[in-house]
């Protein structure tokens, strides 16, 4: 049961440990995420997909993850998608396998488009390396800074109550059939506004990457979903 995760103080670190830990479980159905080395090959294999990725070397330097992760990571990554991307329909499939209690599309709909950095419609192999970079082995600022992202849907520099609220509905859509007691349906914008109230400091309507990063380092409990997923790989 997730009663006490869904109090009012708690949803607001829900909301962040659900990006960190629905992604993992993206990589994990992927097969990205694995524990053993016994096959890893000592060079990526590049020759069966159509979208290659960046040159090793490089992305040794543009990420925190090691030569031999990257080839644990993307020997996977080929398996699952020869064709070397990912689309938004995978991200729906995979997490509605995650949260068969509820609706994941929308959730699934928002973090796609959150690593999908280029705006393509399709995530590659270095999207994901580079997400899962931040996600995992990131500083604080960084891993808030991607979050701030996700939150901001329109890519504007701000996230208003409305686009908070779309989160938080997606979360809820997704996580809120499986919660005891069951949420009612003006929940959400409860918890939104007194969220909101608490993030926007100076009460102009909308909140700023500066005050979510200020709102969560204060925060003990988001301070702590940050490190939750450091050695995973």
């Amino acid at each position: 049961m997730l009663s006490t995760a869904w109090e009012t103080e708690g949803l607001q670190t829900l909301g962040i440990v659900v990006i960190v830990c629905a992604s993992l479980k993206l990589l994990h159905l992927l097969g990205l995420i694995t524990f053993s080395e016994d096959h890893v090959e000592d060079e990526l294999e590049l020759s069966a997909v159509r979208h290659r990725p960046e040159g090793l070397e490089q992305l040794e330097v543009q990420t925190r993850f090691s030569r031999k992760e990257l080839q644990i990571l993307y020997r996977g990554f080929k398996n699952e998608c020869p064709s070397g991307v990912v689309n938004e329909d995978t991200f729906k499939e995979i997490y509605s396998q995650f949260f068969p209690q509820g609706d994941a599309s929308t959730y699934a709909h928002f973090l796609f488009n959150a690593f999908d950095t280029d705006h393509n419609g399709a995530v590659s192999f270095e999207d994901f390396v580079m997400g899962l970079s931040i996600l995992l082995r990131g500083t604080v600022q960084e891993k808030l800074n991607w979050a701030f992202n996700l939150y901001d849907i329109n890519k504007d520099g701000y996230i208003t109550k409305e686009e908070m609220l779309d989160i938080m509905k997606a979360i809820y859509d997704m996580m809120g059939k499986c919660t005891y007691p069951i949420l009612k349906e003006e929940t959400p914008r409860q918890h939104v506004e007194i969220f909101f109230q608490k993030m926007d400091k100076n009460k102009d309507g909308v909140v700023t990457i500066d005050e979510f990063i200020d709102s969560c380092q204060n925060d003990e409990n988001i301070m702590r979903s940050m490190q939750l997923f450091e050695n995973v790989i």
